[in-house]
């Protein structure tokens, strides 16, 4: 059995239904280019050859070297965004305006769009909700439903609420520590009834409930479900964990399963984690680092975790080391489809497919 067969028979034996949703929290500035040009791209081979990964879309854009490597954003498997926002390390130029692309393929293809402020400062990219939208310093805010064919301006200098939150019709506002809203893709309107909780850090859908969540300032975790939706909610016992807890996020599994992941005071140790089996379980991670980078409920009870240790899975009560094709600089998230995202430094790669048969894909936009 030579090597890479053996890290895919174990990657399927440890995790059969590891899928991937939300967006990565790193934005670049964008980059000034007057002209940009509109002809197609088109996929090339992989500038190396690649063992550890199933399949390598390595693309090559219109854009000329001067620019810096761009931002993308997934929205799940087949839909990105990429912005090249910036050139030779400085700010956007007239020589240099900021140029726009996206992929309804996976990244094995990517078409260029007109960006509707090119030149300004600090551009940013997001993809939250289904929308594309485009921070432009100090123009404001520019927001898509229809893949950037046309976007609605947002004067100001902090983003509108709804636009830049998570994925998912609720979102939690700042008001009285924490009220949960829902958005209607115009407007964010906090609920009539809320959680009743201390404090309420973040909101999710899992399944047929909607979860909220937080910690207080000693640490000790919270939690609320409704099943119709923020009508109702009721109040759930959460087992206090080893250690505090400085942020309780709720966590939708690929496979619909609710998790609470408890991020350390620090954001690098190990996070407590609980699993809704009609009631929040702990979940034991036995032999797990003290160090992470990230972590997200898998599917069929597992985390995938990176970290300077590595890979790993958290599965039957123990923490794993895994042989995938992502290292410590990953850092993992889940698309609204439930693909896994691994986003490196220069790459980012997925895991996809049906339960029992994903591939690791990198995906790889260069210029010319």
């Amino acid at each position: 059995m030579d090597r890479r067969t053996n890290r895919k028979l174990i990657f399927l034996l440890l995790l059969p239904a590891l899928a991937g949703c939300s967006i990565g929290d790193v934005r670049r500035p964008p980059p000034d280019r007057a002209s940009a040009s509109a002809r197609p791209v088109a996929s090339t081979p992989a500038p190396r050859p690649v063992a550890d990964v199933d399949e390598v879309r390595h693309v090559v854009v219109a854009v000329t070297e001067r620019y810096d490597p761009p931002h993308v954003e997934f929205v799940d498997a087949e839909r990105a965004y990429a912005l090249f926002a910036t050139c030779d390390g400085r700010p956007p130029g007239r020589e240099c305006p900021a140029l726009l692309f996206a992929s309804r393929d996976g990244g094995r293809s990517w078409r260029a769009l007109p960006h509707p402020r090119p030149v300004a400062e600090n551009q940013q990219l997001y993809a939250p909700n289904g929308l594309l939208v485009l921070g432009a310093e100090p123009f404001g805010w520019y927001a898509s439903t229809d893949g950037g064919v046309t976007f609605t301006h947002h004067p100001g200098v902090a983003p509108p609420p709804g636009l830049t939150g998570p994925d998912g019709h609720f979102q939690v506002t700042d008001e009285g520590g924490g009220r949960v809203a829902r958005w209607d893709g115009r407007r964010l309107t906090p609920l009539p009834a809320q959680p009743g909780l201390p404090r309420v850090q973040d909101v999710a859908e899992a399944g047929d409930l909607l979860v909220a969540a937080g910690a207080d300032d000693a640490g000790r975790p919270y939690a609320a479900v409704s099943a119709d939706q923020g009508r109702s909610w009721q109040r759930t016992a959460v087992p206090a964990p080893d250690g505090e807890v400085g942020v309780l996020r709720p966590v939708r599994a690929p496979d619909g399963e609710p998790w609470l992941v408890g991020e350390r005071p620090d954001r690098t140790g190990f996070p407590a984690l609980w699993r809704w089996r009609g009631q929040w379980e702990p979940v034991r991670a036995d032999g797990h680092p003290e160090r992470i980078g990230s972590a997200v409920p898998a599917g069929a009870g597992r985390v995938a975790v990176t970290g300077p240790d590595g890979a790993g899975v958290v599965v039957d009560g123990r923490y794993e080391r895994v042989s995938w094709p992502i290292g410590p600089e990953h850092h993992l998230s889940l698309l609204r489809d439930g693909t896994l995202l691994a986003r490196g430094p220069d790459e980012i790669v997925l895991n996809v497919g049906p339960v029992g048969n994903r591939r690791w894909v990198r995906v790889l936009l260069t210029r010319e």
